[in-house]
Protein backbone atom coordinates (compact mmCIF):
# COMPACT_ATOMS: atom_id res chain seq x y z
CA UNK A 1 0.00 0.00 0.00
CA UNK A 2 2.46 2.68 0.77
CA UNK A 3 5.68 2.47 -0.29
CA UNK A 4 7.43 4.59 2.60
CA UNK A 5 7.62 3.21 5.78
CA UNK A 6 5.75 4.56 9.37
CA UNK A 7 8.87 5.28 10.93
CA UNK A 8 10.04 7.54 7.74
CA UNK A 9 6.98 9.57 8.33
CA UNK A 10 7.08 10.00 11.92
CA UNK A 11 10.43 11.40 11.56
CA UNK A 12 8.92 13.80 8.86
CA UNK A 13 6.41 14.79 11.33
CA UNK A 14 8.21 15.52 14.31
CA UNK A 15 10.59 17.86 12.16
CA UNK A 16 7.18 19.56 10.71
CA UNK A 17 6.30 20.23 14.15
CA UNK A 18 9.86 22.00 15.10
CA UNK A 19 9.60 23.94 11.22
CA UNK A 20 11.57 26.86 12.22
CA UNK A 21 14.17 25.03 13.39
CA UNK A 22 14.03 22.22 11.57
CA UNK A 23 13.43 23.10 7.68
CA UNK A 24 16.42 22.35 6.55
CA UNK A 25 16.57 18.79 8.11
CA UNK A 26 13.25 18.28 6.76
CA UNK A 27 13.75 19.37 3.68
CA UNK A 28 16.85 17.31 3.29
CA UNK A 29 15.61 14.09 4.76
CA UNK A 30 12.42 14.62 2.16
CA UNK A 31 15.11 15.34 -0.82
CA UNK A 32 16.72 11.76 0.00
CA UNK A 33 14.02 9.86 -0.63
CA UNK A 34 12.93 7.75 -3.69
CA UNK A 35 10.56 9.10 -5.56
CA UNK A 36 8.46 6.04 -4.41
CA UNK A 37 8.32 7.40 -0.76
CA UNK A 38 7.58 10.90 -1.96
CA UNK A 39 4.75 9.98 -3.46
CA UNK A 40 3.43 8.35 -0.56
CA UNK A 41 4.15 10.74 1.97
CA UNK A 42 2.43 13.28 -0.46
CA UNK A 43 -0.34 10.66 -1.01
CA UNK A 44 -0.70 9.95 3.26
CA UNK A 45 -1.41 14.18 3.18
CA UNK A 46 -3.57 14.34 1.26
CA UNK A 47 -5.75 11.67 2.62
CA UNK A 48 -5.28 13.30 5.94
CA UNK A 49 -6.06 16.62 4.50
CA UNK A 50 -9.45 14.78 3.01
CA UNK A 51 -8.22 15.64 -0.57
CA UNK A 52 -8.72 11.62 -0.96
CA UNK A 53 -10.29 8.82 0.86
CA UNK A 54 -8.18 5.87 2.17
CA UNK A 55 -9.24 3.42 -0.17
CA UNK A 56 -8.17 6.08 -2.95
CA UNK A 57 -4.74 5.45 -1.90
CA UNK A 58 -3.00 4.17 -5.33
CA UNK A 59 -5.10 6.98 -7.03
CA UNK A 60 -3.64 9.30 -4.70
CA UNK A 61 0.28 7.93 -4.82
CA UNK A 62 -0.44 8.70 -9.04
CA UNK A 63 -1.44 11.78 -8.69
CA UNK A 64 1.23 12.68 -6.66
CA UNK A 65 3.59 11.52 -9.33
CA UNK A 66 1.38 13.11 -12.36
CA UNK A 67 0.85 16.19 -10.72
CA UNK A 68 4.92 16.66 -9.40
CA UNK A 69 5.80 20.07 -10.38
CA UNK A 70 7.78 21.36 -7.83
CA UNK A 71 9.95 19.38 -5.69
CA UNK A 72 8.28 17.62 -2.99
CA UNK A 73 10.19 19.49 0.08
CA UNK A 74 9.12 22.71 -1.24
CA UNK A 75 5.89 21.58 -1.69
CA UNK A 76 5.12 20.00 1.87
CA UNK A 77 7.07 22.42 3.60
CA UNK A 78 4.45 25.02 2.33
CA UNK A 79 1.79 22.92 3.81
CA UNK A 80 -0.07 24.19 6.26
CA UNK A 81 -0.74 21.71 9.30
CA UNK A 82 1.63 18.96 7.50
CA UNK A 83 2.08 17.23 10.67
CA UNK A 84 -1.34 17.27 11.18
CA UNK A 85 -2.04 16.02 7.93
CA UNK A 86 0.22 13.03 7.71
CA UNK A 87 -1.09 11.95 11.25
CA UNK A 88 -4.76 12.42 10.47
CA UNK A 89 -3.87 10.10 6.79
CA UNK A 90 -2.63 7.12 9.03
CA UNK A 91 -4.85 7.03 11.07
CA UNK A 92 -7.25 6.99 8.81
CA UNK A 93 -4.99 4.07 6.40
CA UNK A 94 -5.19 2.14 10.38
CA UNK A 95 -1.95 3.11 11.36
CA UNK A 96 -0.03 4.74 13.50
CA UNK A 97 3.39 6.96 14.01
CA UNK A 98 2.94 7.65 17.51
CA UNK A 99 4.53 4.72 18.67
CA UNK A 100 7.80 6.00 15.88
CA UNK A 101 7.49 9.58 17.16
CA UNK A 102 7.64 8.74 20.99
CA UNK A 103 10.80 6.22 19.83
CA UNK A 104 12.21 9.18 18.21
CA UNK A 105 11.71 11.58 20.85
CA UNK A 106 13.29 9.30 23.53
CA UNK A 107 16.70 9.28 21.11
CA UNK A 108 15.79 5.32 19.81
Amino acid sequence: MLDITVHKIAQVVLMARELDRAEPELRAFIDRMTEDEQASLVAVMWIGRGSFEPEEIEEAKRTAFEEATTPCSDYLIGTPHLSDHLENGLESLGMSASDDEDELIRGG
